[in-house]
Formats: structure tokens, C-alpha cells, sequence
């Protein structure tokens, strides 16, 4: 029999677990509200209320290299030493050897204060304790809850994990990449440079900036009202490097050429100077050195015109390093042999009542087309090219490249200018002939000599050899095709031509290298003076070449912007003997196997 005493205790027990049955309910409800349903939500709101952080994480700038992978250009990574004011100012608890926290009489730990771990910072990056202990100082004054100063900016990585030893969790080290050229100046007018924002500015840097440039990361993670990282909150947007440019430039020939071209612009008091050496077969720019230069590492030193590159950007009227274009115009297309003949005088009125000179006076002669290069004359040379009409004439040249640039597209490359041959007057039909009237550049004229050393085949000027990018995938640029100018049989007639100019001008004792063939024509162009006219006994001057004449291999340009000491063509003998013979030495090219053969100069 139930008693009124037994059934409530038992009552009291239901009452109560149902109590805590729906409690437990309760709680179940809401934590799968929080976690599930809403958990969203909940995650935004706590972000709110939690100290939010993000770091950027800088991707590495590609290096460039030469054609040989030594490295011309790289990033290195430097750190921004920050600080947390408000958490420094508490100081840190003092450990002992084994790591735990040393505690008092009372239990509690022992701090080390603010300015002692300042000073131990200090004897690190070099400042003095007081200077160390004041940013922390000063920023709480301004902010009790500042998280953020600057201790040091720019420190090597050294001095980093000399502070990161420390074990301070109040410091925090951002890196950041900066900029470093090894070699100084060495293809400096090429590589160009970046600001100090680390954007590029100039050169290669530059136009290749989509292959070198990082794509930045991102860490983000939560803090505590403390300051301190909340564990498991960190999400990482890893940041991912540039590609390293491979450049067709030999480093250590570059570093000659430079040197060489520094000596003789000095000699001949050029206001500038400029060496290309170019691959015959396959248009690759092997150097390209000039004067003034800059160094990327500070290029602030240099004034603004010496911060870029004057062979890629300046044109000129090449003057009688394009005869040879002619020649081979009148050769195609005008019947004419290295053996033809024209009656040259040193002065000649023609019929449309144009007037052409020879740089010298001479007699009268029957000058052969080959006579025409080995003398150098206008005079001749405006008989052959007439043979020709204008507008094929016009189209030889832009088959040659005059008017097109070159495929580098150098920002600001010049295209060279060429008028259309119906608004030629009386005097350009003839001066189109050895060189004037048109413009081009140094690479323009470059490429000529290689059309003729090649075959006659045009190869693109290559800069660039390939683009390796942060995954490994290789990509090399894109580049014309190559361009049939003129016919083999034409081309190899024009080199020999070029081969007697050496041997028959007067050329051959100044650039003689003993057991090589060379294929040469120097050039000394006139110089506008901005006002319709030319300067007076100032010039441009060239010579232009390439070797063994045989078995062609490589082409040398030099320049001479207005030299004052020999202020004719024959400046440049100096500097195109000593290129070249480096040439042939640094790439080990075997020596011509005969002599060359002599064509008659007059008849």
C-alpha cells in the first residue's frame, strides 16, 4: 500500500528530472542552433566582438638572369620589427632554464619589466635603450590599447633572428622584398630598376614586369582583448613568387663591352657611346653596352637622361652603313654585279638637277659597285641606286626593317621614319642612296648586317629567352618570323663586297685581327640641329660589322654620339677591333680558313 509519505519523494524525483531534461533540451536546441543552424552568423557576430587581424604575405619579384643563369637581378627579404605598446608595457613573466614560469613568495610569477626588455632590443638593432623604451611608451600615452608601432624598419634577417631569440610575444616581424642588382651597373641601362615601392620603373624590370611580378598572400587570425592569437583561428592565402627572366645577354661579355665603351667615349669625347653585339644566326642581342650607364642599385646617382637606354631609344640617319642595302637593291632588282661600273666624280650634277658629293676629293674613275662600298661613295652609290625606281627602293628598306622598330618593343623605340618615295624631292631620290633621309636605330642598323651575314634572312632582335615561372612551367616570348629580305646568292655577293672594304679601304691596319675575315662598313651620319639643317662638323658616327666573313657568327655595331677628338668614322676603329676580337675569343670561333678574295674597285 502507497502512503501519501512515499509518493512524494518519488514525485519529487520526476519533478526534478523533467526539470533537467528540458534544461538539457534546452541546451542541445541551442547548441545546434549556434554550431548549425545559424553557426554563420555566430562566427560573423564573434568577429565582431573578437580583434580582427590580417598580414600581408609578399610574394618574392623574380630574379633575371643571363643567358648563362647568373643572376643579374633579385629580391632578398628584409623585416619590419613591430610591436604591441600595450602588451610591452606589462613586460613578459621571467623564465628559468627549463622554460617555467619563475614565481615569487606569494606564488605569483615574476615580471620582467618594460624597460629591461627595451634594452635588451636596443643592444640588438642598435638604438639606445631610452629611444627603444619611448615608442612603446609614447603610443600607450597617446592609446592605452595601442597594438602597433615601429621598433626598427628594413633589418636584415640576422638581426631578425637575433630579435626573434628573444621570445618577446610582443614583437612581430613583417618581411618585406627589396630590390638587389650583384653586379653593379652591369646591364643596367637594360635591367632598369624599381622605386622604392617596389614598382618598376624603367627597362626590363619594367616591360617585363607580368613574368617577374609575386602575387601577394594574406594571413588573417583572431586576437584576444589581450592581444594574444587566438589558437586555430589563423587562415592562410599563400602568396606566390614571380618567374625568373632569362635574358639572351652574356653577363661576362657584357661587362667588357661596357668597360671597353666607357674607355673610348672617354678618349674620343663622345657625348655618349654604345656597343651591340648580335648573334648572326639567330638575332639574339648578346650585349648591349653603353655610356652613361646607371646602377639599379641607386639609380638616383645617375641623372635622368643616363637612366634608360640611348641604343634603344635614339634614331639617327645611319648614313653609309646602309650602302650596303643599296648594293643589294641594285643587284635584285637593277641588274647590277659587283663588277659593274659608273662614272664617278667626286662631285656630280644630276639631271633633275640634284647635287652629291663625295666626303673626299678625288679623280674621276670608273668605280665598280664594289669600289662604291670600299671608297665609300656617294656619288656612285646614287648611280647604282638609281637603276632602281623609288618605290622599290623604299620597299627594299622596309623589308630591311627601316620604319617597322624591332621586335624588343622597348617602350618609347623609336619605328625609325621613312618618307613615302611620292613625296621624295629631287635631292632625297638620291640621298635615300648612302644613308640620309630616313632614320633608324642602333639595333635597326645592327639587324641590316645580320640580314646579310644571315643569308639574307632577317632574324627578330631577341632580348628575352624565356620567362621560368614559380610552378616550373616555361614560357618563351613571342616573336616574328623570320623575313626572307634578299636572296642567298645576293647576300653572299654583299659580304664579299663588305669583306673588300676591309681588305681594299682603309680600314685593314686599324681593325686587323690576325686570322679572321671581317665584312665592315662604317657609317658617319650627319646630325640635325632641330632648326631644318645639320650641325656644322658634328656627327653620328658608326661602324658596323660581323665575322668570321666566311662562316659569319656574330655582328658588332659601335656608336659614337658627336666625338670631338676624331670626329670622323675612323674613331670607331678602335673600339669595333677590340669588340670584335673579344668576341671571337669569349665564344672561342674558329679562324677564317683562307684568305679573301680581292673583287676590282675600278675599271
Amino acid at each position: 500500500m502507497t502512503t501519501r509519505a512515499t509518493r512524494s519523494p518519488r514525485r519529487r524525483t520526476v519533478v526534478a528530472l523533467a526539470v533537467v531534461l528540458a534544461v538539457f533540451a534546452a541546451f542541445v536546441v541551442r547548441l545546434v542552433d549556434i554550431q548549425v543552424v545559424n553557426a554563420n552568423d555566430h562566427v560573423d557576430e564573434s568577429q565582431r566582438y573578437a580583434t580582427g587581424a590580417k598580414v600581408a604575405l609578399q610574394g618574392m619579384r623574380g630574379e633575371i638572369t643571363d643567358a648563362d643563369g647568373t643572376v643579374l637581378a633579385s629580391s632578398t627579404v628584409l623585416y619590419d620589427v613591430e610591436i604591441s605598446p600595450m602588451l610591452a608595457v606589462q613586460g613578459v613573466k621571467k623564465r628559468d632554464a627549463a622554460g617555467d614560469t619563475v614565481l615569487d613568495e606569494n606564488g605569483d610569477p615574476v615580471m620582467l619589466p618594460w624597460p629591461e626588455l627595451a634594452a635588451k632590443i636596443a643592444e640588438i638593432t642598435g638604438q639606445t635603450a631610452d629611444e627603444v623604451t619611448a615608442i612603446a611608451d609614447d603610443a600607450v600615452a597617446k592609446d592605452p590599447s595601442s597594438q602597433f608601432a615601429y621598433v626598427k624598419r628594413y633589418v636584415s634577417t640576422e638581426m631578425y633572428r637575433q630579435l626573434a631569440t628573444l621570445g618577446y610575444p610582443f614583437l612581430n616581424f613583417r618581411p618585406t622584398s627589396t630590390r638587389v642588382y650583384p653586379d653593379g651597373a652591369v646591364a643596367g641601362n637594360v635591367l632598369g630598376f624599381v622605386g622604392s615601392d617596389g614598382k618598376p620603373l624603367e627597362g626590363v624590370e619594367s616591360l617585363q614586369n607580368q613574368c617577374l611580378e609575386p602575387s601577394d598572400g594574406e594571413l588573417t587570425y583572431q586576437r584576444g582583448a589581450d592581444g594574444v592569437i587566438i589558437p586555430g583561428t589563423e587562415v592562410e592565402d599563400p602568396a606566390e613568387n614571380g618567374g625568373t627572366l632569362k635574358l639572351t645577354i652574356d653577363g661576362d661579355l657584357q661587362w667588357y663591352m661596357q668597360q671597353l665603351i666607357a674607355e673610348e667615349t672617354a678618349h674620343y669625347q663622345a657625348d655618349w657611346g654604345g656597343i651591340v653585339v648580335m648573334e648572326a644566326k639567330t638575332g639574339k642581342i648578346r650585349a648591349l653596352a653603353e655610356t652613361p650607364t646607371v646602377d639599379p642599385n641607386d639609380p638616383g646617382a645617375s641623372p635622368a637622361e643616363d637612366r634608360a637606354s640611348r641604343l634603344l631609344r635614339y634614331s639617327y640617319e645611319p648614313g653609309s652603313t646602309f650602302k650596303p642595302v643599296t648594293a643589294a637593291t641594285a643587284i635584285e632588282q637593277g641588274g647590277a654585279t659587283p663588277t659593274s661600273t659608273a662614272w664617278t666624280p667626286d662631285r656630280m650634277e644630276f639631271p633633275n638637277g640634284a647635287v652629291i658629293n663625295d666626303s673626299e676629293n678625288h679623280a674621276a674613275e670608273n668605280m665598280t659597285l664594289t669600289g662604291g662600298l670600299v671608297n665609300s661613295s656617294n656619288v656612285a652609290m646614287s648611280q647604282f641606286g638609281a637603276l632602281v625606281d623609288p618605290q622599290t627602293r623604299y620597299d627594299y628598306l622596309r623589308k630591311f626593317g627601316v620604319g617597322d622598330g624591332s621586335a624588343l618593343n622597348w617602350s618609347g623605340e623609336p619605328k625609325g621614319d621613312i618618307h613615302d618615295p611620292a613625296t621624295w624631292d629631287n635631292q632625297t631620290y638620291y640621298t635615300t642612296t648612302f644613308g640620309q633621309a630616313f632614320t633608324v636605330t642602333p639595333v635597326q642598323t645592327t639587324s641590316v648586317f645580320q640580314t646579310i651575314a644571315n643569308g639574307g634572312v632577317r632574324m627578330p632582335a631577341q632580348l628575352v629567352e624565356s620567362c621560368t615561372k614559380a610552378d616550373g612551367t616555361v614560357v618563351t616570348p613571342d616573336v616574328p618570323d623570320p623575313v626572307k629580305v634578299i636572296e642567298p646568292e645576293t647576300a653572299a655577293e654583299v659580304s664579299q663586297m663588305l669583306e673588300n672594304v676591309y681588305a681594299q679601304g682603309t680600314l685593314k691596319d686599324d681593325i686587323k685581327i690576325p686570322g679572321y675575315r671581317l665584312a665592315v662598313k662604317t657609317g658617319t651620319a650627319q646630325i640635325p640641329d632641330g632648326t631644318g639643317g645639320y650641325k656644322a662638323g658634328l656627327y653620328f658616327t658608326s661602324l658596323a660589322g660581323f665575322a668570321p666573313a666566311d662562316d659569319p657568327q656574330y655582328v658588332v655595331l659601335t656608336v659614337f654620339d658627336e666625338p670631338k677628338t676624331n670626329r670622323m668614322s675612323s674613331a670607331n676603329r678602335s673600339v669595333f677591333k677590340k669588340a670584335m676580337t673579344q668576341v671571337l675569343a669569349h665564344y672561342r670561333i674558329m679562324p677564317s680558313g683562307q684568305e679573301t678574295p680581292l673583287l676590282p674597285v675600278t675599271q
